[in-house]
């Protein structure tokens, strides 16, 4: 017999997963328009340059092509920062790491502890600016490391430890 929503809901007494407890730092919103400035300043850099010299004859679809990237750096910049503070979220629990993103497409991930093999941070130039750091929980899922991005930096250091010391308790090799 197979299992529907239905009977694991009955079976599991209507248990469902609630959302992650925390939210990037809020100087997440400045870093990502900061980042999406970047690039889209080199990409509209070079497709101005090609657009108005290069091309002598400017046929209509290059102008399609040349307003869609004007248009998508600004909802990179204006737009994307923003929803992308409300939507992600994350938490570590005595059992577990959670991490939402995704504003399009959401995707939860879920590391039980007893998996996790490393805990990685990192703190690039920009993010270094900011006062951010990401941290990387890598377990033996073959769907890959659970990411948790732009946390305070003293927020990353005090999480990597914390899952550093849960994980060194564990004897086993995390598979």
């Amino acid at each position: 017999m197979t299992e529907t929503a239905e009977t694991t809901g009955a079976r599991d007494h209507g248990l469902r997963l609630r959302e992650p407890a925390h939210r990037v730092s809020p100087r997440a919103v400045p870093y990502w328009t900061v980042q999406a400035l970047i690039v889209h300043t080199i990409v509209l850099a070079v497709a101005s340059t090609v657009y108005f010299t290069l091309l002598p004859e400017r046929w209509w679809w290059t102008t399609v092509i040349y307003g869609l990237l004007a248009l998508q750096a600004l909802v990179d910049v204006l737009v994307k920062p923003r929803v992308r503070y409300a939507v992600h979220r994350w938490e570590v629990t005595p059992t577990a790491v959670v991490a939402r993103r995704g504003w399009l497409t959401r995707e939860q991930r879920i590391a039980p502890l007893s998996r996790v093999q490393t805990v990685d941070s990192l703190r690039g130039a920009l993010m270094r600016m900011f006062d951010l750091a990401s941290i990387t929980v890598t377990t033996a899922s073959a769907a890959g490391p659970v990411s948790i991005d732009c946390v305070d930096s003293a927020t990353a250091e005090r999480v990597v430890a914390e899952l550093t010391e849960i994980t060194g308790r564990d004897e086993g090799d995390a598979t």
